[in-house]
C-alpha cells in the first residue's frame, strides 16, 4: 500500500521545527526523523498524519557530545553511531554492547535513538537503557524547554508524557564512573525480533560489597523501569550466587508482566528472573 496524502515540511532550525509542530500537531502533524516505526505504519495506513515535519536538515539535532557530566544525544543521532563507543569510559562501551541487539543492521543505519525513546515501545533497548540509567529527556516546544526524568517519561505502551506539540530534542544519559560494572541480557525468539524480556544492571563495589545498584527491566511490562525491590535485595551484598538469585527473584516478583497470544505472564516472569541473574553474573565476571 501507499501512505495517505500528507503535506511535507523540511525545517532547518529547531525553532522552525517546533513552530511547525505547534501549528500542525492538533491536526495529527508528526515529526519524522529515522522513520523506522512511522513510515511502515503509514504504508499500511494505520497512521495517517496530515503533515510530516522532517527534522533531518536541522544540524543542531545531530548532536552527540558530553556536557555537564552527561552524554547528550540529539534527535537525529542514528543507532549506528553507537556501533563504536560514543564516549570514553564505561558508558560508551555499554551503549556499544547494547546497540547490536537492536533490530537489524539496515534499520540501525536510519533509526534514531530519540525516535526510539519517543516511540516508547516496551521492547525498545534504548528506552530500557534510559530508564535504568536515569536519563533526562529534553522536550522542546514553541513555548520553551522542559526536562523530564526517565522515571516520569514512560507511561505505558507507545505512550509518554510528551505533549503533542513537543519535540524530544535530546536525551541526556549521566556518565558512569570508571569502577561501574554492568551486564545486559535480552531474549527474543529470533535475532532482530522484539525482545520478550531484557535487563540492564549496573553497580559499583565498595569494600567488596555492592553499592549504587541499578536494575532495569524492559519488554516484560508495558513500560521500562528500574526495579527498586531487586536493587534493595542487591545493595550491601557481596557479589555472588546468593545475592544474584535474591535480586533476580525480587525482580520477577515485582513486575506486572504483559501477556499476548504467544507468551503468557508467567513465562515473562520466569524469563525476567533468569535474565537478571545472568546480567548480574556477566557484570561480575
Amino acid at each position: 500500500m501507499k501512505p495517505a496524502a500528507f503535506e511535507y515540511h523540511a525545517p532547518t532550525t529547531v525553532d522552525e521545527a517546533v513552530t511547525l509542530l505547534a501549528e500542525h500537531a492538533p491536526n495529527d502533524g508528526r515529526i519524522l526523523a529515522g522513520g523506522q516505526s512511522l513510515v511502515p505504519t503509514m504504508a499500511f495506513r494505520l497512521a495517517r498524519p496530515t503533515h510530516l515535519i522532517d527534522i533531518n536538515n536541522v544540524a543542531d539535532l545531530d548532536k552527540l557530545v558530553i556536557e555537564d557530566g552527561a552524554l547528550c544525544i540529539g534527535a537525529t543521532v542514528r543507532h549506528a553511531q553507537f556501533h563504536t563507543p560514543a564516549c570514553d569510559g564505561v558508558l560508551g562501551h555499554l551503549l556499544t554492547d547494547v546497540v547490536s541487539n537492536i533490530a537489524h543492521y539496515p534499520i540501525r543505519q536510519r533509526g534514531t535513538f530519540c525516535g526510539s525513546v519517543a516511540h516508547s515501545d516496551p521492547a525498545s533497548e534504548w528506552c530500557m537503557v534510559s530508564a535504568t540509567l536515569d536519563a533526562t529527556m529534553v522536550a522542546q516546544s514553541a513555548s520553551g524547554e522542559r526536562l523530564i526524568p526517565a522515571a516520569e517519561f514512560f507511561e505505558t505502551v507507545m505512550t509518554t508524557t510528551l505533549n503533542e506539540d513537543e519535540l524530544l530534542r535530546e536525551v541526556r544519559i549521566p556518565l558512569l564512573s570508571d569502577d561501574t560494572l554492568y551486564g545486559f541480557q535480552e531474549f527474543n525468539r529470533r535475532a532482530g525480533d522484539f525482545a520478550i524480556s531484557m535487563t540492564l544492571v549496573t553497580y559499583r563495589l565498595e569494600g567488596g560489597k555492592i553499592t549504587d545498584p541499578h536494575i532495569g527491566v524492559g519488554g516484560a511490562e508495558d513500560r521500562p523501569r528500574r526495579i527498586a525491590e531487586a536493587e534493595a535485595a542487591l545493595a550491601g551484598q557481596v557479589p555472588g550466587d546468593d545475592a544474584f538469585r535474591a535480586a533476580a527473584d525480587a525482580a520477577a516478583a515485582a513486575i506486572d508482566p504483559m501477556e499476548d497470544h504467544a507468551t503468557n505472564a508467567q513465562y515473562r516472569r520466569d524469563l525476567t528472573a533468569t535474565l537478571v541473574r545472568r546480567a548480574l553474573e556477566n557484570a561480575a565476571s
